[in-house]
């Protein structure tokens, strides 16, 4: 039990941080609401009763995507890169098409215009 001390330290140090932080911006943020803090925000554009009615741009929730792709491929590189001698040219090849895949996504993607902002 007492390997585990330090990890249920920290637990608990991180739950009392997390329910002091939202205990304590209850008593002490501001009280005063207005119309702008209920509205909706959305990158930056302002809700418009014409864009409620028309179809919705889904070119962020894409962009979105494509970076959640690459943040994932690079999670995937660091226990190769820890772990590259022991892997040999197992591990080598198995990155290189793991990569490859990744990259004939992002030039698929860059070809369709999935990177343009007009």
């Amino acid at each position: 039990m007492e390997l585990y001390t330090p990890v249920l330290v920290l637990a608990a140090l991180a739950a009392l941080f997390a329910v002091g932080s939202v205990a304590m911006s209850t008593l002490v943020g501001p009280r005063r609401y207005n119309r702008a803090k209920y509205d909706s925000y959305e990158c930056g554009i302002e809700p418009t009763p014409q864009a409620l009615t028309g179809r919705f741009p889904v070119k962020y929730y894409i962009t979105a995507m494509l970076f959640i792709v690459f943040d994932i491929e690079i999670i995937f590189l660091y226990p190769w890169a820890v772990r590259f001698d022991a892997m040999s040219w197992f591990g080598l090849v198995e990155m290189v098409l793991f990569i490859a895949t990744v990259f004939v996504a992002y030039a698929y993607v860059w070809r369709r215009g999935g990177l343009d902002w007009d």
